[in-house]
């Protein structure tokens, strides 16, 4: 869903990343400062409680997620590396966020809030390993309702809510939903690769077929 905000954001951010780029900073800097800061922010200001601090914190700092793939475009650096680096240090921001989350659960004894922030946790890394494990094989698993940028957007949204004096239970719940819109986005994923792998070994027996006859 909000994927489809890309082309608005390069448009937004394209000045930005020019003079960024003509001052001589390199989009792999822009990648590594934003991914340090997101990560500083949500292990220092989620667990001591400043929620509504924390959010604003990680969203600035995540606007590099943005960044610094329309420098990369702009400067024609886009390649292999980038997009190595770029998706490694996103996962170890996603597990920052909610692991600040899960520690400020800790600290208030809700036990509710640690059971769906570790399940936001875990099936947050899974969802994007389904992929690139799909990917690797050759296959693609680009579906899903619980998009990566969807997940971060709605956990923040919420933390930063419950940080202006909303209930906890609100994050709670929303953290419970979303853990369970990414094990449906597992289950689409993993069942899209079956398809293809199902398609493909049918391929490759019929084709095994028709050489066996042709040799006949």
């Amino acid at each position: 869903m909000f994927g489809r905000l890309r082309a608005v954001v390069t448009r937004l951010f394209t000045p930005v990343a020019a003079f960024l780029l003509r001052i001589g900073v390199s989009p792999d800097a822009v990648t590594i400062v934003g991914t340090v800061g997101v990560v500083a922010s949500a292990l220092w200001l989620f667990p001591t409680g400043h929620l509504f601090a924390g959010t604003m914190a990680i969203m600035v700092f995540a606007f590099s997620d943005a960044l610094d793939g329309v420098m990369a475009r702009l400067s024609g650096r886009s390649g292999p590396w980038g997009a190595f680096l770029d998706s490694t240090l996103d996962r170890l921001a996603d597990a920052a966020i909610f692991t600040g989350l899960i520690v400020w659960f800790v600290r208030t004894e809700n036990t509710w809030g640690i059971t769906v922030g570790l399940a936001c946790l875990v099936l947050g890394s899974v969802v994007p390993y389904a992929r690139a494990r799909a990917e690797g094989l050759g296959m693609t698993a680009a579906v899903g309702i619980a998009e990566r940028a969807d997940r971060l957007v709605v956990t923040l949204v919420a933390a930063g809510l419950v940080g202006l004096g909303l209930p906890v239970a609100v994050l709670v719940v929303v953290l419970g939903l979303l853990a369970a819109a990414s094990a449906v986005t597992v289950v689409q994923r993993m069942a899209t690769v079956r398809r293809q792998a199902v398609a493909a070994a049918g391929a490759a027996s019929a084709g095994d077929a028709a050489a066996s006859e042709g040799g006949a």
